[in-house]
């Protein structure tokens, strides 16, 4: 549903999470000392880093940097966007996740939708079970070499002969039949009314969405009818530009995925996983798009694709490439395989075996050389024209990858290729005022922390210490980048007096001041738990001392320049005095 989710519901639910035993169902985690410890599941290391608070309700990773809450872990550990991570925790505590009405437009209730095309999938399974026809659907799947197990896991079903079987069973009223109709199962004859089933004679392939959720079907036909594949129509919860079959099928066997192949059809998906290569996903009748390539790229760093050797397999390859260019950042890596000609990944893994077909995957040319070796082809490289003519073809292609070495190094490679320097090539790169001054590549050591950074990471990291009765408040009036910031954190703490610091950090996600926040949580402070409250305590003295002091100098200026008021002299001559006491 639409509609903003309450804070003080996202507070409640990290309070029933225990981030511990998320982690630890994700990531083998052994205790040290009070804390938790693992590898760090987002770089390489030997000697753990990795570190889980029960106590904070945090996970920090001193090795690469990583933070977060049970909310933050899921979105960079599962890839989900913030809501969905709320909807995960929801659905693990057994609880529905509420929504504000925040005063704009809001649309239709999807979850009729989803209830509708569940059944559907269940319908459609069972019928490949116990239809008389089904054995037809069943011979085909053995041929293909697929066990029942496999079927089970894609929940694959059939579509019977007949024109109203699914209507028959799920649109019994005029609300159910509307339902079917808006999820694209039922379609309309055009000589009448009536409605008719969408799929037909077909084995089914549910799609379903992160959650597991099925938004659509397709359905490849087992007699001579056309198409081949129908796919569902777009619907309010299906979007072919932005869905991929098989990815949460993926992301469930394999929970960290370090590379995903994009094959060209569901029978392809499902027969790669037979074998037992289980990151297969599909596009959904269209072209790889940006959509799609960047769910790709926020589940795994590695994406391949595979076509076809022919032709129209090279070109579908070269879209994809030109897709790519403007989304591989650092960190990201693309490949292309081109099977032989007459091949499919479905037979040349039952041809030549898992390993054979991993071994492919793994050497399938990389984005760089698919790129320069397709320029290459159309240029006579023996010649300085040619040369010239690859630099022309090349330059708008480089110019769309994103700052970094990636680019860098393609630059670098043309360069070589064309014999002349990168910063030739490269426009971004051409200097656009002279004489301007190298910054220096000397790394500042880092700064020690303010008083007020140390203040406010007492808080952050002992939240429960607000409590504490008569803190000093002289501090409140001090002109100092972060005193707005403690005073918002000290009036929240005193209403929200349970949270623990993984929930009170994520009260400030989405604004400027989080990622200051998260950074001075994560500095060790080198305090025992005895002496907290007293730090804290000192802490604020010492900022009513430097707002005292701040404000008598202001008042001395005024003083000397003659433009002190009445009230503000009393004021100075409290302040002098309170100095000499």
């Amino acid at each position: 549903m639409a509609g903003r989710i309450p804070p003080a519901f996202i507070d409640d639910l990290l309070n029933r999470v225990d981030i511990v035993d998320l982690i630890n169902g994700r990531i083998p985690l052994k205790k040290a000392g009070k804390d938790y410890q693992a590898c760090c599941p987002f770089h390489d290391e030997k000697t753990p880093s990795f570190t889980v608070s029960r106590d904070k309700q945090f996970y920090h990773c001193f090795g690469c940097g990583v933070h977060g809450s049970a909310i933050g872990f899921l979105m960079d550990y599962d890839n989900m966007g913030f809501v969905e991570a709320i909807e995960e925790l929801a659905q693990q505590a057994g609880i529905e996740v509420p929504r504000e009405d925040d005063g704009k437009p809001q649309g239709p209730d999807p979850r009729p939708l989803y209830e509708t095309l569940e059944k559907a999938a269940r319908f459609y399974a069972w019928q490949l079970r116990q239809h008389p026809s089904a054995q037809q659907a069943i011979d085909y799947l053995k041929a293909r070499g697929l066990s029942g197990e496999i079927a089970s896991t894609f929940n694959i079903g059939y579509a019977p002969p007949g024109w109203d079987n699914l209507i028959s069973q799920l649109g019994k009223d005029k609300g159910s039949l509307e339902q079917l109709k808006k999820v694209g199962l039922t379609a309309e004859s055009e000589s009448s009314d009536r409605c008719y089933d969408r799929m037909r004679e077909r084995i089914i392939f549910p799609i379903r969405d992160h959650r597991g959720r099925t938004i659509g079907f397709g359905g490849r036909v087992l007699g001579d009818d056309k198409p081949k594949y129908l796919n569902s129509p777009e619907t309010p919860v299906f979007h072919k530009g932005r869905e991929l079959y098989g990815l949460y099928e993926a992301r469930k066997a394999l929970h960290h995925l370090k590379r995903l192949l994009v094959v060209e059809g569901y029978m392809d998906v499902v027969a790669l996983a037979q074998y037992d290569i289980r990151y297969a996903v599909a596009t959904l009748g269209t072209a790889t798009t940006a959509e799609h390539l960047e769910k790709l790229f926020r589940t795994c760093p590695e994406v391949a694709f595979c076509f076809d050797g022919d032709r129209a397999g090279r070109e579908a390859g070269w879209k994809a490439l030109q897709t790519a260019l403007p989304l591989m950042s650092e960190g990201r890596e693309a490949r292309f395989l081109f099977l032989p000609e007459g091949e499919d990944p479905d037979s040349m893994v039952r041809e030549e075996g898992t390993e054979a077909f991993e071994e492919r995957i793994r050497t399938a040319t990389p984005l760089s050389n698919f790129l320069f070796d397709r320029l290459g082809e159309q240029v006579d490289m023996t010649s300085l024209d040619g040369r010239a003519r690859l630099a022309n073809l090349a330059k708008p292609m480089l110019s769309q990858l994103p700052q970094g070495v990636f680019r860098e190094m393609m630059y670098h490679r043309l360069g070589e290729m064309v014999e002349l320097a990168p910063a030739q090539l490269d426009e971004s790169q051409k200097p656009r005022h002279r004489n301007r001054p190298r910054p220096s590549t000397k790394q500042a050591p880092p700064k020690p922390m303010t008083l007020m950074q140390r203040t406010i990471g007492l808080v952050l990291q002992h939240p429960e210490i607000i409590q504490e009765a008569n803190l000093p408040t002289g501090w409140q009036n001090l002109n100092l980048p972060g005193a707005d910031l403690l005073q918002e954190l000290l009036e929240f703490l005193l209403s929200r007096p349970m949270l623990t610091p993984g929930a009170l950090l994520e009260r400030w996600r989405g604004r400027d001041e989080y990622r200051h926040l998260v950074k001075l949580h994560s500095q060790e402070l080198t305090i025992s738990a005895e002496t907290v409250v007293p730090e804290l305590r000192d802490c604020l003295i010492r900022l009513e001392k430097q707002s005292l002091e701040e404000e008598l100098k202001q008042l001395l200026q005024k003083e000397s320049q003659k433009s002190i008021s009445d009230s503000e002299r009393q004021r100075l001559n409290q302040l002098l005095r309170h100095g000499r006491e």
